[in-house]
């Protein structure tokens, strides 16, 4: 099946709140959201203590549509310019979209 779209969701830092907004608004895009999510893992190595005990780590979830055309140069801009940054993210196609 062809997608006309993607959804790309990004799970980042808060400290890196701002360079991933700076990073977004380069893009050709349609524009981005962004909210506050705990996100939960059993990989405590980017964990604080208190983040362990909680169970919960604090993120911005940043979500985008992009064009088929706009996903790998996307991916590849932010793998290069976000490299280690313990940065979760996945891709999923979007079967419609639409304001209602």
């Amino acid at each position: 099946m062809n997608y006309t779209e993607f959804q790309v969701t990004l799970n980042v830092p808060p400290l890196l709140e701002d360079a991933m907004v700076d990073c977004l608004l380069a893009i050709d895009s349609d524009g981005f959201s962004s909210l506050n999510v705990n996100a939960h893992t059993t990989n405590h190595e980017q964990m604080s203590l208190l983040e362990q005990v909680s169970g919960r780590q604090k993120m911005i979830r940043f979500e985008m549509y992009v064009k088929p055309s706009q996903l790998q140069p996307l991916l590849t801009h932010l793998k290069q310019t976000m490299h280690g940054a313990g940065i979760q993210y996945w891709v999923l196609p979007v079967l419609e979209r639409g304001t209602i």
